[in-house]
Formats: structure tokens, sequence, C-alpha cells
């Protein structure tokens, strides 16, 4: 592999998710992955650390501030810049003063624990202001640019060399269509804040599929700057049910050259990200045709000693079935796409006409079975953890459909339902969310209808 270094390129993590933040224990291991494969940016922006974003304006106490102190000096030993991100938009007033100084205060504490780098994030808010704010700014981008440049000057004066972030309030192409953060929001940005000051940007959606060097060109021309990456192909936190250990893609090669930084904002889970960021990695550094597929099994090839098991131990082939289900948000890996399609098919036959496809597929879906099975008795604990519910929730699939399969063959000729002991009304895919979620039904080209219509007509 070849490194390519460009000289201020942004490369690595943002803990930016919703959820849990990691443990000092996970961002050391974190740093530690990222010193191996060339990574060289952390920032630190977990959405429910209280004082990231609802409690913004409280100073972190000593316990408190000797952690972070700690996560500082630990990315300066790894050699990784550190930037801390500070999110005031659910509440901040623009117009008073005094906002401003608790802004400063809170940087000033995370000066003197070492940080140089910061950023300031007005995502996920209302978009809108108060009165006194509309009076005395126009518009919101107007004073989201004021805050920032002050922050901006005041940091380059403690730090010359301090990088700044910005995060938007419409951070993507969806939110700059439906004219989120009112009317030229993005061009105000773009036009008003300082031209050091990079600007994030998600791509097309929220969670991009692609990013092209087309869609990024556009955004530099408004943004006046080479936009930065926030990539949020591989977060989980808007489906607990989920996590994405597939490769890093749908992002050409050409890309790098257009943007200022390339960060992932992964799996809440932190024990998952391997392949992840492990691919990205890769990625930033690769030169020659990207192979997305050849990326992630040889990722997870390095991935597989940390799934021993104190019983039968699966394989690499075991794990790479495994993670072809739990891939990228809008597509399962080829052994996944496989299973589904085979069951798609096979379902929409009359039992009458099964054959080999039937015991073949019970073959697949047991053996599947099996390997959530085995991944039970890791030996870390943590990673099994963080598997748990994926590995609970896909065996139960899997039982249910090869109970369903093995009844039906043999009943092939007569209309009986399938029954199961083990998959009882309320007991399974119950409650009151998953009875939501079976009210309104999702149409191929991203509609809702619901369940019933139709019904009785």
């Amino acid at each position: 592999m070849t490194r390519r270094e460009p000289t201020n390129f942004l490369s690595g993590v943002i803990e930016g998710f919703y959820g849990q933040p990691w443990t000092p224990s996970e961002r050391l291991e974190l740093f530690d992955w990222m010193t191996r494969w060339g990574l060289n940016t952390y920032l630190y922006a977990p959405k429910d650390d209280l004082k990231h974003r609802a409690a913004w304006r409280e100073p972190y106490s000593p316990s408190e501030a000797e952690s972070l102190g700690q996560l500082i000096q630990a990315c300066r030993i790894h050699q990784i810049s550190f930037f801390y991100g500070l999110s005031p938009g659910l509440d901040i007033h623009y117009s008073n003063g005094e906002e401003l100084d608790h802004l400063k205060r809170r940087f000033e504490q995370l000066r003197k624990l070492g940080c140089a780098h910061f950023s300031l994030f007005f995502d996920d808010i209302p978009d809108r202001l108060e009165t006194e704010d509309i009076a005395r700014w126009g518009s919101l981008a107007s004073a989201q640019c004021h805050v920032a440049n002050t922050l901006f000057r005041w940091t380059r004066e403690q730090h010359p060399e301090a990088r700044f972030l910005f995060c938007p309030t419409a951070y993507c192409g969806r939110m700059m269509e439906s004219k989120l953060g009112g009317e030229n929001y993005l061009a105000t940005i773009g036009r008003e804040l300082l031209e050091e000051i990079d600007v994030f940007w998600t791509g097309p959606e929220i969670v991009s599929r692609e990013i092209t060097v087309a869609h990024v060109q556009m955004m530099r021309a408004i943004f006046r700057r080479k936009p930065l990456i926030w990539d949020n192909l591989h977060a989980n936190d808007y489906d607990g049910h989920r996590f994405f250990c597939g490769p890093y893609s749908g992002r050409p090669q050409e890309l790098r050259g257009e943007v200022s930084g390339l960060l992932c904002n992964p799996n809440t889970e932190f024990p998952l990200n391997y392949v992840p960021l492990r691919t990205l990695a890769e990625f930033v550094h690769f030169r020659g045709a990207w192979d997305a597929r050849a990326a992630y099994v040889a990722a997870m090839r390095e991935w597989f000693p940390f799934f021993e098991t104190v019983g039968r131990q699966i394989t690499l082939e075991d794990l790479i079935s495994f993670g072809d289900c739990y891939y990228l948000p809008y597509e399962e890996g080829s052994e996944g796409k496989t299973l589904l399609r085979s069951a798609q098919a096979l379902l929409a036959t009359h039992p009458s006409k099964w054959s080999g496809e039937a015991t073949l597929l019970r073959a697949q879906t047991a053996r599947l079975r099996e390997v959530c099975a085995r991944l039970s008795d890791l030996r870390r604990r943590p990673l099994f953890y963080a598997l748990s519910r994926r590995l609970w929730e896909l065996r139960e699939e899997m039982d249910l459909l090869e109970r369903y399969l093995a009844f039906k063959s043999q009943h092939p000729n007569q209309d009986i339902p399938g029954t199961s002991d083990f998959h009882l009304p309320g007991t399974y895919r119950g409650g009151i969310v998953a009875q939501l979620q079976r009210l309104l039904v999702q149409q191929p080209d991203g509609t809702f209808a619901p369940a019933h219509a139709g019904a009785g007509r």
C-alpha cells in the first residue's frame, strides 16, 4: 500500500452519534487502530454527552475535565489531532453577548487541557430565530456565522495554527432542497463564514449511499471552499436493530482531491467498527482501482481473530456470511442478498412445487442460525454484548424460516398455516413499536400506505 497524505487532509473518526459515548478504554483502542492505519483526526462530539449539547453552558466538573485531558493527551501520544465539538444550537440566543462568553469559557476550559482545534455544530436544531435575533441578524445563517467567526478569531489568538470546523443546520442535499435554515441559507454561510473555517457536509442525504465528485463540486461552489465530509455511511444510531460492518464504498477515489477531509461517524457500539474504519483508512491511502468487496474481505480476515470462542469455533467464511447480513444501509452483502432472494422466490412458490431449493435453503438457514449460536460464546465479551441483540434477532428469524420450510415440506399439498411454539404472539415481534411499524407499509418508491389499503375493495 502506498501512503497518500495530503498536507491538511483530515481523515479519521467522529464520535458524534446519539447514544452512550465510548469508554476511555475503547477510545484508546481506537487510537491504536488509527495510528496503525494512518488516520490522523479524532473529533469528540457525542450527542448524548449532556455538556456537548443539552447543557452546553455548564463547565465540565474536575473529574470530567481530567478525563478529557487524558483523552487529549492520548491523542497527542498517538500523533492524532484532537478536535473538540460543541453544539449550542438548541437554545442559544445569538444576540446575547453572554452566550459568546459561555462558548469562550468552554473552549478555554478545553484549551487549558491541551486542546487546540475546535468545532461548532448547528445541526439537528429548529431552524428559527428569536425576535431580537431576527432584528439584529436578519437570518439564521448570518447569526451562526457571527458566532462561528468570533469563536474562530478567538481560538486563533490562542493557537495561530488552530483548525476550526463548522456544521450547518442544513448539512445534506435534501435539507438544502427543502430550504432548511431559510432562503439562501447555505449561500449565506459560504459568503459570510471566514474562509479558513471548514464546513461539514454529509452528501445528498444524511446517510448517503453515494457521494459523487459532481455533487461535491457543486457544494464547493456554494461553500466557497472544499467541503469536509461527515460520513454517516456506517452510523446506526437511527436503527438499534442494525449495525453496519460493510466496506467504505459509494465514494469514488477522485473524491479525495475535492474535499478537505473524510471523517466517519460510525456505529454507536465501538467494537463493531473495525471493518468500517479499516476500509476507510485503506480508501484514504489506496492507489489503483478501489475494490470495496475485496477491501471488506481483507478487513474481515484481520478482524477474524477477535472472534475466538470458548466452544466450537466459527470460520472466516462464517464471519463473512454473518457480516453480509449487516453490511450497509442500502444493501446487503452478497451472501445475505442471495439468502434473502432465495427465500423470497421459494415462498412465492406453492410448496407442492418445491424441490431441492427448499432443502438447500433450510441448510443455509440452519448454518446461519448455528453461527449466531456459536458467537454467543465469544471470549471478547464486549464484542458479544455489542452483537447480542442482532445475534438473537437473526437467530430467531432463521429458526422460524427453517421451521416453516420444514412444516410446509411435510404438508406440500395441504393449505395448513404454519405454526411455531417458539414464536408466540406478543413475545415474538411484539411491543407497541413493532405494532406501529406494521401499520404503514413503505412502498418501493419510498412512499407509505396503510397496511390494510385495498382490503375489502
